[in-house]
């Protein structure tokens, strides 16, 4: 248990760090996509990726870098990806927000709000109609969690009692607009009897309590005892897209932010882990040299790939023996 809890901490470490990376980066306009930072989410992603198994599913969204790595991603890849190389997980394709690498059982990320809760419903179908041993999650925002597709989606998954978990990242804000602008009430699902759908409300920037919610899901999923919802409360550090604050839009102030990042999940579990006797400062800082180290490659890496050359731009469009995309997909793993 000491270094399950000490990894949770590495990884948290690692979105971070690399998300503070990019940003520092991001105004060299090298990385010709559009970034989406998950500054202050971060145990959410690694909380419930850690309940999971590498060749169970996720589903991703345009804020999913850490997704992608919380569930096993290569740092390389990623930011590779991120500068359009050849040796992006999406082979300089995707950008930022359409990360795919089946070889973790990272199915993809969609960039469309919503775009991947009826891609992951359909996984979890797949897995049932196939008799897999596998589940399937989805990371998605309270801006997504207004899309009819949710709601028609989690109707299905119940009515077939699908091995399918819907993690919502509640960070307050759909791009510029609040909640309480937008919803009258709280998510409707906590209604919902639990033979039907188990619920859960969570501190997002717990990343234990996001755990225990995580692994009692993904129990209920592998029993048959049908699909899952957990609503993870957190907040967007940063702006919607882009690097840097957006106070200035004046949809939210500063006072609020510092309130937040008192809550900070990172700096918030490492003092559990100090107060616990599993973490002192020479640990931590052996830890984020570590992770800083592999940042630093991660960048090299990626400058010194090359960019896809003309001749390749109609590969990779369908699956196809010749040009298979990575990993195991629904295959042996």
């Amino acid at each position: 248990m000491q270094q399950t809890k000490l990894s949770l901490l590495y990884q948290m470490l690692r979105i971070r760090k690399l998300q503070l990376r990019i940003e520092s980066e991001y105004h060299l306009d090298q990385m010709k996509t559009p970034v989406h930072l998950c500054i202050g989410q971060e145990a959410v992603a690694v909380g419930v990726c850690a309940s999971l198994r590498r060749d169970d599913f996720i589903s991703s969204n345009h804020r999913g870098h850490g997704h992608y790595l919380a569930k096993g991603g290569d740092l390389k890849g990623l930011v590779a990806e991120l500068y359009g190389r050849s040796t992006g997980c999406s082979r300089g394709r995707g950008g930022s927000m359409h990360l795919v690498d089946t070889s973790v059982g990272h199915i993809g990320s969609s960039s469309i709000v919503g775009g991947g809760i009826p891609i992951a419903t359909g996984l979890a179908l797949a897995i049932q109609l196939r008799g897999l041993d596998r589940v399937s999650t989805v990371f998605f925002g309270d801006g997504a969690a207004d899309e009819g597709v949710l709601y028609e989606s989690i109707n299905f998954a119940m009515l077939k009692r699908l091995p399918v978990i819907y993690v919502l990242e509640h960070n307050g804000y759909s791009v510029c607009s609040p909640g309480e602008r937008r919803q009258c009430v709280p998510p409707v699902f906590h209604g919902v009897p639990h033979e039907h759908l188990s619920t859960a409300r969570v501190d997002g920037n717990s990343v234990l309590d996001v755990l225990a919610a995580a692994s009692e899901a993904v129990r209920r999923a592998r029993s048959g005892d049908g699909p899952s919802l957990i609503e993870c409360r957190t907040y967007r550090m940063r702006g919607h897209a882009g690097a840097g604050t957006d106070v200035h839009l004046g949809y939210r102030s500063a006072e609020e932010i510092a309130k937040w990042q008192e809550r900070c999940p990172l700096e918030q579990y490492a003092r559990q882990l100090v107060a616990e006797g599993l973490l002192t400062d020479a640990s931590r800082a052996e830890t984020e040299r570590r992770v800083e180290s592999e940042i630093e490659q991660a960048f090299r890496f990626a400058a010194q790939s090359p960019l896809p050359e003309p001749d390749e731009l109609p590969l990779y469009l369908f699956h196809d023996e010749q040009q298979p995309c990575p990993g195991p997909g629904f295959g042996p793993s």
